[in-house]
């Protein structure tokens, strides 16, 4: 299993909710990762000091079973601890892309159920939503837009999607896509600021209608999408929701961080 965290303004943004998800996962596939919530909070730090990073760094962790008496799939091989990796990086979202967008198009591939591969596990096995990607990127896609078992919209192959029709944001309803950190924070801004939001099995037919459209991810943020399949958003590359969206994002980006400091004490 594996997490992409960002830092910001010296802290690590939403740490809980990424912790939540990480040690989920590795309960859900038998995998003892080793190190409780506080020591593997102080291998992040610990490696973000070592390079003295203080913003803007992405850090990916990563969580085998570790050394195995075989080289095969079976789990009961695990020879001991987990092996940990934690990857820093200065990164940054491009700044173009928060005024051009993204292209998407739709794949052939579709999203999975939970007892297929589930799509809410964030597992290093991504062969689909790679084989997902080769499929649109000869169609000019930035980004493969999957359909669910049902053929309604689901999430892109790396990002979780969201789309606006006449001031609704409209997403769905989050059975087979990515349990996103971003996405969920989304929602909630939604509810918070009276920004009219509706989870649902929703059709690609509305999608190719919509106002405007973005996409989310702990390394994006809120990334605006200029097309879908050719049809380009008539709102504008962001869209008035998208823009509305974004800056509350920042601003809770900017109380994220300030909470973190204030709970590390002096």
């Amino acid at each position: 299993v594996w997490e992409g965290l960002r830092q910001h303004k010296g802290a690590l943004l939403f740490l809980d909710a990424h912790l939540d998800r990480l040690y989920a996962g590795a309960a859900d596939i038998a995998l003892d990762l080793g190190l409780n919530r506080a020591e593997m909070i102080a291998a992040l730090h610990a490696t973000l000091a070592a390079n003295d990073m203080t913003h803007g760094a992405h850090l990916r962790l990563m969580a085998t079973r570790g050394v195995k008496a075989a080289v095969n799939q079976d789990p009961r091989n695990a020879l001991g601890a987990a092996t940990i990796v934690i990857v820093a990086e200065y990164k940054e979202p491009s700044a173009e892309i928060a005024t051009k967008g993204l292209a998407l198009a739709t794949s052939t591939i579709r999203c999975t159920p939970a007892d297929m591969f589930d799509m809410r596990l964030n597992s290093h096995s991504r062969l689909p939503l790679i084989r997902a990607l080769l499929d649109v990127i000869p169609k000019g896609g930035d980004e493969a837009l999957m359909l669910d078992p049902g053929g309604f919209i689901s999430s892109c192959n790396a990002t979780n999607f969201f789309w606006v029709k006449d001031g609704e944001v409209r997403t769905s309803t989050g059975e087979f896509c990515f349990n996103g950190v971003t996405r969920g924070n989304v929602i909630r801004l939604c509810d918070a600021n009276g920004i009219p939001v509706k989870l649902d099995f929703f059709p690609l037919r509305d999608v190719h209608a919509a106002d405007e459209a973005f996409v989310t991810g702990t390394f994006g943020g809120i990334t605006p999408v200029r097309a879908v399949d050719g049809h380009a958003m008539p709102a504008g590359t962001p869209g008035p929701v998208t823009a509305q969206l974004r800056e509350l994002y920042d601003a809770l980006k900017d109380e994220q961080a300030l909470y973190a400091k204030l709970r590390a004490g002096p």
